[in-house]
Order: structure tokens, then sequence, then C-alpha cells
């Protein structure tokens, strides 16, 4: 199957009530085990690609021929759409379009409002012109992901909501709202009030960054009040390196990739297809 945009399947996962995990790839084994998952519960998938991670393993198009490779190899029947995460300018998104991303992030969210309107609207017009979706994002969410550095967490405003979607035409919200990218120190402390408002007056689906440590209820509400995409990288990036060091503490020695990256993979694959029944999107596909 090609690679899909996210648009019809964030559509339907809003529709029926579930959410669409995306789930970062970091390097091979990553790549491998999330298709994997997505594979074996048939479910929709998407695999968010942060700038630094592209660098880290040799660039847009690297990443879009390793994702099409594995795919053919594993027969996937699944939708999957490859999407930027985070994309810091309307060049970066640009160029991830012209490698074959189907779906982009403009996170224009730290400048003003007009400019962050003004850089969505030209990221969409490109994306939209080449089937590819596109995600904003307001507010600013906490904690560190990647070159994603944030102090604090800043609520998204629901009027600013419904103009940027107004105006943009994005095919999907990320609005900040109390959720941090990274492990949480505490119980997360999302708002409701707010997402049920946005939802209600932005008439596109939500998305939740942040979601490792997030409580399933937590999760489910969120879903109910139209979060259709939550974003999954920490948890499996810990139960990876977990793996790695389990392996490493037994087999001394060991010094073949292989034997502990294998390891990893599973631990990686496991935690995905837990998301994704928890998500609700296992056998949606």
């Amino acid at each position: 199957m090609p690679l899909v945009s996210m648009t019809e399947m964030l559509k339907k996962a809003n529709a029926e009530g579930y959410a669409v995990g995306q789930f970062n790839l970091n390097n091979l084994e990553f790549t491998q085990a999330i298709l994997q998952a997505a594979q074996e519960e048939k479910s929709p998938v998407i695999l968010g690609v942060s700038e630094g991670a592209a660098r880290y393993m040799g660039g847009f198009k690297t990443v879009v021929a390793m994702v099409k490779a594995l795919m053919e190899e594993y027969k996937v029947t699944v939708p999957v759409a490859i999407h930027l995460d985070h994309g810091s300018s309307f060049e970066s998104c640009a160029k991830a379009i012209h490698a074959g991303f189907t779906s982009v992030m403009i996170d224009a969210s730290h400048h003003p409002f007009e400019e962050n309107i003004e850089t969505t609207s030209k990221v969409v017009e490109l994306a939209h012109f080449h089937g590819v979706s596109v995600e904003a994002e307001l507010g600013v969410v906490g904690g560190q992901e990647d070159d994603v550095i944030a102090d604090g967490v800043i609520y998204a405003d629901p009027n600013e909501c419904e103009e940027l979607v107004k105006r943009t035409g994005i095919d999907c919200l990320a609005p900040a709202l109390g959720s941090v990218h990274g492990p949480y120190k505490g119980e997360p402390n999302l708002g409701f009030k707010e997402m049920e408002e946005i939802n209600n007056r932005a008439g596109v689906p939500l998305v939740l960054h942040g979601g490792t440590g997030i409580p399933t209820h937590d999760i489910q509400k969120a879903i109910s009040f139209g979060t259709a995409k939550i974003n999954v990288n920490t948890e499996n990036q810990i139960a990876s390196a977990k793996a790695v060091r389990e392996t490493l503490a037994v087999k001394t020695e060991e010094y073949d990739p292989r034997k502990y990256l294998g390891p990893a993979r599973d631990a990686i694959k496991a935690t995905v297809q837990g998301k994704m029944r928890e998500f609700g999107s296992s056998n949606k596909a």
C-alpha cells in the first residue's frame, strides 16, 4: 500500500471515536518495530520524524526510502503516513514534502499569531498542492523533544484556534493544553474544558503531543473531545534503552549490535501495540 496523508485516517478516527498514534522514528529498529506493530494490530499509523532524527538517519529522502522499502518487504497493507514532526520553517516543510513525506507539521507557535498564520498558510498552499496534510500548533507544549525546548506550558487560546483553522485551512490542530514532551513530573493535568471548547469551535481533528505517561482515562476523555492523533516517542525510547541495558547487563561481552538491538526492537513493538489498543485504533485499518 502506498504512503497516505493523515487527512482521511484522522477524519475516520474522529467519526468512530478512536485516535491514531504518531510514533517517532529514531533509527531502523524503531521503523521496523512500528510498521510490524501496525500490520499485526491492523491499525493505521503515523510515522513521526523530527528534523533532528531525520539528520541522524541521513536526511528526509533516506527516511522515506527506508520506510517504503520496509513496507514492501513486510507487505504492509494498513494506512501509513510519514509526518514531519515540529517542522521549524516553511523551508524544512518544503524539503520534507519534496522528499516524499505525506504529512507535515509547521510549528510556528512561538511566533506572533499573525506570523504563525502567514507561515502556516504558505505551508498549507504547497502541501495541499501535493496532496500532503498539514498540522499546526498553538500555545506551548512543555518539556523538550529533540530541537524543541520549552520552559513551562502556555495554553492555546480557543479564539485563536478557531481563527487559525479558518484562515489557513489546516487539516488538524495541536492546541497546547498542559501536556509535555518527555517524562511527566507528577500527574499530567490536561485542560479538558478548553479542549472541549476548541473541539466545538475549530472543526478539525485535534492532536495531543506528549502522549507518554498520560493515564488511560485521560486518553479516553481526550478522544471524546475530538483528539484523533496522539504522539508517542519517549515511552518507546525508554523501552528500547531498558532492553539494551538488560541485555548487556547479562551478556557483558556482547558486541554484535543485532543481539542487543533486536530485543530493543521487540520492546518498541510491544509498547506500540499496547498504545494502539489503548487508543482504540487496532482493527481499524
